[in-house]
């Protein structure tokens, strides 16, 4: 089979496109003949040899990136019965990686069947990001008629948050970088679609809805955008983060504001990585029920997942092009 190899950190021309030895599954596994495999921020700070937030092990090498997959079972190992083979199936591939490419083994209890009818480029955009957009929404109860900012609201994980607090009936702000994107989230369905990368972009949030209205704040980019964000916030408002994008994942930008800004300010700032969401939800081995939550949504037309495609050959491409902030929804490989 071809896959995407990792032999050394660094750039994303070190991920080569090669052919190697197909995987045979094991007992209590099943074999994936991959039709879309996701591609994360996390690849790409685990690329570059960083573990984002201490979360995830250093990554040993050679290895085959990537924990996402959709496509159909082909194989299957002792004990699993033989009712799989043919079925369109989902999974995240946990911790152990090899979904950059056309063939993945994994076990059968992390398989989610496909409804008729759901395209696997949009069931693996709702694994790991369709389950953080769950975890999130843990973190805050959004009802009808809250308003809700998101930030980078034309990403995997804030298209989302933006469809589904829409469904929810709350009033969406969604910022993102550029002209094409606030488009995206404008077509998104957000109330207002503003350009965060425009100096002032706060004043056009306030001009619109009131000095400080937001009750709900959404955003992984940290930094600068997300301070000014924060001022948005009205009294007894939240703080919901979950990365710092516009510091690469790799710790060295602010995730939370400072608590003497908070309490200036009101508001509460919560961290929902790592343990802090698995103490939310009552443990890592509950995360399945956040696929399985967010499976739903798509079936139910609630999500309608923005992806970007690119061959399996040009994962390089896609790595780039995730980092350098010029995509919209989810990146997804094509084998």
């Amino acid at each position: 089979m071809h896959a995407i190899r990792l032999h050394a950190f660094g750039p994303p021309e070190n991920l080569s496109y090669e052919t190697v030895q197909d995987p045979s599954p094991g007992p209590g596994q099943v074999r994936i003949a991959v039709a879309a495999a996701g591609v994360h921020l996390v690849d790409t700070a685990l690329r570059r040899g960083v573990a984002p937030g201490g979360a995830w092990p250093r990554v040993e090498l050679p290895t085959v990136p990537g924990r996402e997959v959709a496509g159909t079972v082909d194989a299957v190992g002792e004990g699993v019965a033989a009712s799989w083979l043919g079925q369109r199936v989902s999974a995240h591939l946990g911790m152990a990686p090899g979904g950059y490419a056309e063939l993945a083994a994994t076990d059968v209890t992390r398989l989610h069947r496909l409804p008729d009818g759901v395209p696997e480029t949009h069931a693996v955009a709702v694994l790991g990001t369709g389950r953080m957009t769950m975890g999130l929404l843990r973190f805050a109860t959004v009802e009808r008629g809250d308003t809700v900012l998101v930030l980078a609201a034309a990403g995997g994980i804030g298209s989302l948050l933006t469809q589904y607090t829409r469904h929810r009936g709350a009033r969406v702000i969604g910022a993102a970088g550029g002209q094409e994107k606030v488009a995206t989230v404008r077509a998104l369905g957000a109330d207002l679609a503003v350009d965060y990368d425009r100096p002032g972009w706060t004043d056009a949030v306030r001009s619109a809805f009131g000095e400080r209205p937001v009750r709900h704040l959404f955003e992984g980019v940290g930094g600068e955008r997300a301070r000014a964000a924060l001022g948005l916030l009205g009294r007894g408002g939240g703080h919901v983060a979950y990365g710092a994008a516009s510091s690469g994942l790799d710790g060295s930008g602010p995730l939370l504001a400072a608590p003497e800004e908070r309490a200036a300010l009101g508001v509460t700032s919560r961290s929902a990585l790592g343990p802090a969401l698995f103490e939310r939800i009552g443990g890592a081995e509950n995360l399945r029920l956040l696929e399985e939550e967010a499976l739903a949504l798509l079936s139910e037309g609630v999500f309608a997942p923005l992806t970007r495609t690119f061959p399996l050959a040009e994962a390089a491409a896609a790595h780039r092009a995730l980092e350098g902030r010029a995509t919209t929804g989810k990146v997804v490989l094509l084998p």
